[in-house]
């Protein structure tokens, strides 16, 4: 087997470690910064308070939970216009990749829709990032992906390029202690997505085998305890350790089957992206026990599960514990949006699935979904 291994992001790990940023940019020699963060961020006073330190010259707040084309090519006119030499994105998924996207197309004409799923590369310089998320959650503050939407064509998917890859990770769990229990149950069961897709992707190595079990076991047994008592710091602290190390599990063998699905549920739907990522993991890991390398029975007893049936099992119990939805009943889908649903699952991610997923599975997962019965018969 032949594997490689890089992690250009460094990781900043601990409650309180946000009150260190002003002291990181005077480490780096930053001068001006913006600031792009989540509206409740702003609204919390973190914000001002950056601004106040001197740590930034300004802020971009206009992120929808889906970044659209249009939010990434404003922050970048900021950028540019401003003259900022270095960004803080604080928020969850969407703020980190708004950022992510910005500051690697502030210094070029047009617009980043010229990126987005074009097959165009970005191009290889950026201004310095610094992530630091708020929810445990997407990991993207370690990952070279960014996910963005653009409604004019009715379109959401992935830009991926190594000048996304933030300069430096803050993870301070204490920004996590506000998330509302729904919130905390997507993003969450996210966590659990990346782990596993990341373990059974077709781009497997042993680093990253490793890091998704970890993070694996924390999700089970931290989630339902955060859900159930925000105030619980030692949920909240593993959930974003696991966040963190589920982000490195997934970034190099990137997810599959289960992220490509949740593309057109969120874009057509609304489902929160976790929630919907978690909506079909069950179905594929019993579909992805019938692979030859066995990989899954594998990871089913390094998560202490006897079967991979067992640990999807466990999937759809965690999901139930958490109170996210477990089939697509009420959205009362006809024949006509279960063809569409299928045909637009057909993303690249499906391709790095260990079992080649045909229309077929597709169909009877989504009719599953629909009518509210299981797949336990795989």
């Amino acid at each position: 087997m032949r594997w490689d291994y890089t992690q250009p992001v460094e990781i900043r790990f601990g409650e309180g470690r946000v009150d260190e940023l002003p002291a990181l940019a005077s480490e780096r020699g930053w001068k001006r910064g913006l600031l792009v963060a989540a509206p409740h961020v702003v609204k919390s006073g973190l914000a001002a308070k950056l601004e106040a330190s001197g740590c930034v010259a300004g802020t971009y707040a206009n992120i929808s939970p889906n970044p659209d084309v249009s939010e990434v090519d404003a922050c970048a006119n900021q950028l540019a216009q401003g003259d900022f030499n270095f960004v803080v994105a604080i928020g969850g998924g969407s703020a980190i990749d708004l950022a992510k996207a910005a500051s690697a197309t502030c210094g070029v004409e047009g617009s980043v829709r010229d990126y987005l799923g074009t097959g165009r590369p970005l191009p290889d310089t950026r201004l310095s990032l610094v992530a630091v998320p708020t929810t445990a959650g997407t990991g993207s503050e370690v990952t070279s992906v960014a996910v963005i939407s653009d409604r004019e064509r009715g379109t959401k998917a992935p830009i991926v390029a190594d000048s996304l890859f933030p300069e430096v990770a803050v993870v301070d769990p204490q920004l996590t202690w506000s998330v509302p229990p729904q919130v905390t149950a997507s993003t969450g069961i996210d966590v659990l997505c990346h782990a596993i897709e990341g373990y059974w992707s077709l781009g497997h190595q042993p680093i990253c085998d490793a890091l998704a079990v970890h993070a694996a076991r924390i999700v089970f047994t931290y989630l339902p305890r955060a859900v159930r008592d925000g105030t619980d710091h030692e949920a909240r602290e593993r959930l974003c350790e696991a966040s963190v190390i589920a982000g490195l599990a997934f970034a190099l063998p990137k997810t599959t089957s289960s992220h490509a699905c949740s593309f057109p549920l969120t874009r057509r739907y609304g489902i929160p992206h976790g929630e919907a990522c978690g909506l079909t993991l069950d179905y594929f890991c019993r579909l992805n026990a019938s692979a030859d390398d066995g990989r899954v029975k594998d990871l089913a007893h390094a998560l202490g599960f006897t079967s991979p049936k067992v640990l999807a099992d466990g999937i759809a119990w965690l999901r139930t514990a958490v109170g996210l939805r477990g089939d697509l009943t009420s959205l009362n889908l006809t024949s006509e949006d279960i063809d569409w649903l299928v045909q637009e699952s057909h993303h690249p991610n499906l391709l790095n699935n260990p079992v080649p997923v045909t229309d077929e599975a597709l169909y009877r997962l989504y009719r599953g979904l629909a009518s509210g019965s299981t797949c336990s018969d795989l």
